[in-house]
């Protein structure tokens, strides 16, 4: 079984945490670490992917990104916990379909073990809780290495989508394991199941260290 190093940056900023995976990615690709998964937590921000729409931003009250990731328009926040799995596809047979896939089966599996039914809706990537998106991915690979990834709603204030189209839908597409459960959850009360499902469906062990024992980090 691999090994995948698991950073936990806590609540950090957009800019420094997407610099940061700029130069994992360079590691990775060089074989100078082993595959890294980054859990964060963002201030708000807003993210234009590739293919993102500028009339879907409907307020520039927030930050603005134009990132690598496909896809359209997003918001991060407080109350998402968001993973940036920068892992080595030639390794894992070079499909990012795959890996796609198996990040939409592994938030699934951790909503499951809270008791929130989830499910992936051909054509549209992400996690949805019957028409309700609670989570968001999108990932971008350079030299066959992974990164960007997912973001999934946990006590997010759902009002903060309503200054874009979040992936051009409404707003009022957004839900969040707070809304459904009918209770306040906690980032660090998902954070463990996510790792155990992220170990499981990835078939890796993942190990806890900090961003300093990165080399050349």
């Amino acid at each position: 079984m691999t090994t995948t190093l698991l950073v936990d940056l806590q609540t950090r900023d957009y800019k420094e945490t997407w610099e940061l995976q700029q130069r994992i990615v360079e590691l990775r690709a060089k074989a100078l670490v082993p595959d890294v998964l980054l859990l964060v937590e963002h201030p708000h921000v807003i993210t234009m992917g590739k293919s993102a729409k500028p009339e879907n931003i409907l307020s520039t009250v927030f930050p603005v990104y134009e990132v690598e990731r496909g896809g359209d328009v997003t918001y991060h926040g407080y109350g998402q916990l968001v993973g940036y799995p920068i892992l080595d596809l030639s390794s894992r047979g070079k499909d990012i379909r795959h890996c796609l896939r198996s990040l939409e089966r592994m938030l699934i599996e951790t909503l499951a073990e809270f008791g929130i039914t989830a499910q992936r809706i051909e054509g549209r990537t992400g996690v949805w809780v019957g028409e309700k998106k609670i989570a968001s991915i999108g990932v971008a690979v350079r030299k066959w290495v992974t990164f960007h990834g997912f973001a999934l709603n946990v006590s997010t204030d759902l009002s903060c989508f309503a200054v874009i189209n979040p992936c051009g839908y409404d707003s009022a597409i957004m839900t969040s394991m707070t809304e459904q459960l009918r209770k306040r959850i906690s980032i660090s009360e998902v954070k463990g199941p996510l790792v155990r499902t992220f170990e499981r469906v990835f078939e890796t062990r993942l190990e806890e260290t900090g961003p300093e024992t990165l080399p050349g980090l």
